[in-house]
């Protein structure tokens, strides 16, 4: 169905492109790169034929593929995201072709020796036979989301070449910034005008997800005084000790590299120390919303009962909310999720229904008021350099998106 060597130039195309978003950066889109995928995204909508080709002043791009029935179907779009995460570098990205994957430890770095083993990553075994593509060891790959582009990309390239698919008007979009939180802030739903979408956005071959994390970030500041450690006694306060006493108060094995499934998680990614001040930062997931609610209030007791201790309030806490558990709203529209399921089981893929240990834009845009479940893209180790992506994954998942629009037109037949 789709040219094997044709989706992958495609993705390498896109992955080679820099475009790592930046968390520190107010300004929309937080890195000027992201416009270099963008810019090519746009020619490439028109040259495979879709309308209404934009790219506005904030760089999401949308475009449409008009329906080819005479009859009233529901709109429906497929989103993914172009900026790659900033926890991993995304600069220089030399992506490398493993044919015929026969199971063994793949190097990705001979110099550097970095390996890729199916003895620490044991998914790489169910891709034995398959076309591989993985990092060099050095930076991320960026299958986050640009195999999720590049699928929806293809399947609109697919459905303009075959007409005899019946489908409705498809929206597509393509927005900046969801690996900084920010990719669904300026998404205009008006201007997206669909019944619903689905982000292509999830990881191993099957996913389907519509259940994902309640997060919030926390920034934890301490505030010390420094004088002559010789003459320090009963003057000097170390922040550095305050904050490690804080880290200690909270619940040791609630944190990601102990916790799976619904289980929830406080998580010190970042801190800079000095006796002067500490900052730590923190992200702060839970499924459910009372247990999320709960956490968020145990940094404030632990902040509280510090400051109590030393008389002083020497411990603020700054809390923000990311974005919510989409459950909520998309249990009242479940037939969405059950579309892709049926078309799933229809080109041979076992649905994997389970929650999202994260989040996408989709769970920004259902609660803006389009539902937007989410589908795999098809890759693993996301973030890192251990990043990778079998071909064979890029098209089933290209798959489902020509199912999910043939179904809906079907269906409303």
């Amino acid at each position: 169905m789709i040219a094997k060597k044709h989706i992958t130039n495609r993705f390498i195309k896109y992955v080679t492109i820099d475009t790592e978003s930046n968390p520190n950066n107010p300004n929309f889109p937080s890195s000027e790169n992201q416009w270099d995928l963008a810019k090519i995204l746009v020619e490439d909508l028109k040259s495979i034929g879709l309308q209404e080709v934009t790219l506005d002043e904030n760089c999401y791009i949308m475009a449409t593929l008009p329906s080819n029935i005479d009859y009233k179907v529901p709109t429906i779009g497929f989103i993914a995201h172009m900026d790659t995460s900033p926890d991993f570098t995304g600069k220089n990205v030399k992506p490398q072709i493993v044919e015929d994957y026969n199971a063994n430890d793949i190097l990705l770095n001979e110099e550097k020796n970095i390996v890729l083993s199916p003895d620490y990553f044991e998914d790489l075994l169910q891709y034995k036979g398959q076309t591989l593509i993985t990092t060099d060891g050095t930076t991320l790959l960026g299958a986050d989301d640009k195999a999720g582009v590049t699928e929806i990309v293809t399947a609109m390239e697919y459905l303009m070449q075959h007409p005899e698919i019946k489908h409705g008007k498809i929206r597509i979009c393509f927005t900046p910034d969801e690996e900084v939180g920010k990719g669904a802030h300026k998404f205009d739903v008006n201007k997206f005008d669909a019944a619903w979408a689905y982000t292509m956005d999830g990881s191993q071959i099957g996913e389907l997800e519509y259940e994902n994390f309640n997060a919030a970030s926390a920034k934890i500041t301490v505030t010390g005084k420094i004088v002559h450690p010789g003459y320090a006694k009963g003057k000097m306060i170390n922040s550095i000790n305050i904050a490690n006493d804080f880290i200690a108060a909270l619940p040791t094995e609630e944190v990601p590299e102990k916790t799976t499934g619904y289980e929830g998680f406080f998580h010190l990614h970042d801190m800079i120390g000095s006796v002067e001040k500490t900052v730590l930062e923190y992200i702060v997931r839970d499924h459910d919303f009372e247990l999320f609610t709960q956490r968020k209030k145990m940094f404030q007791k632990i902040a509280k009962d510090i400051n109590e201790k030393i008389g002083q309030e020497l411990i603020q806490v700054d809390l923000k909310d990311q974005y919510f558990n989409m459950k909520e709203k998309i249990i009242p529209v479940m037939h969405i999720v059950d579309i892709v399921e049926e078309v799933m089981k229809d080109i041979g893929i076992t649905p994997i229904i389970k929650p999202i240990r994260g989040g996408t834009d989709g769970s920004q845009l259902s609660y803006k008021g389009l539902p937007c479940p989410n589908i795999f893209a098809g890759g693993h180790n996301f973030h890192g350099r251990y990043e990778y992506i079998p071909v064979e994954s890029m098209i089933k998942a290209t798959e489902v998106i020509v199912g999910i629009t043939a179904k809906v037109a079907e269906q409303y037949q």
